[in-house]
């Protein structure tokens, strides 16, 4: 029985996961810099270990709802295509290993999160965890986008 591990987190009142693979690190919300003409969901920038690191709110990206930053808020860093992304989660509650056989496919309607950005749903009895695909949060035009802050230009 295959198995990953998964980072659990809540976006408002559903549970996420993404691949611990695919984590860098997760640290304490901080305020971000604002970006001048960037998405609603890109909440700003923030200095992570000398680096300028775009922050997107997820419950945003998703059309979820939105949420006041709490004291368990947090970052969720990840390496997209070279590039430190991160992520701003309601709270994270823990690791879990989910086996292969526990993930079913994307169902076709999925309460406003766009299919692409799935790669399936953790079944754990009654608790159902959405596994994301953080690679595909950005579109390529997104991406190149933040890619222009790293060269200062105006995105």
């Amino acid at each position: 029985m295959a198995e990953k591990q998964y980072v659990v987190f809540k976006l408002i009142d559903g549970e996420y996961g993404i691949e611990i693979m695919q984590v860098k690190e997760i640290i304490k919300y901080q305020r971000t810099v604002k970006i001048p003409d960037a998405p609603d969901f890109i909440e700003g920038v923030i200095n992570y270990r000398d680096s300028t690191t775009p922050v997107i709110d997820l419950a945003k990206r998703f059309n979820v709802g939105e949420k006041e930053k709490t004291d368990s808020s947090r970052i969720i860093v990840t390496n997209i295509n070279s590039r430190h992304i991160g992520f701003v989660v309601d709270s994270v509650e823990e690791v879990l290993k989910i086996s292969k056989e526990s993930i079913d496919t994307v169902p076709e309607i999925m309460g406003g999160i766009d299919k692409q950005y799935i790669n399936g749903v953790g079944k754990l009895g009654e608790r159902l965890v959405i596994l994301l695909n953080v690679n595909e949060v950005l579109s390529s035009t997104e991406k190149s986008r933040l890619e222009a802050i790293d060269n200062n230009q105006h995105v």
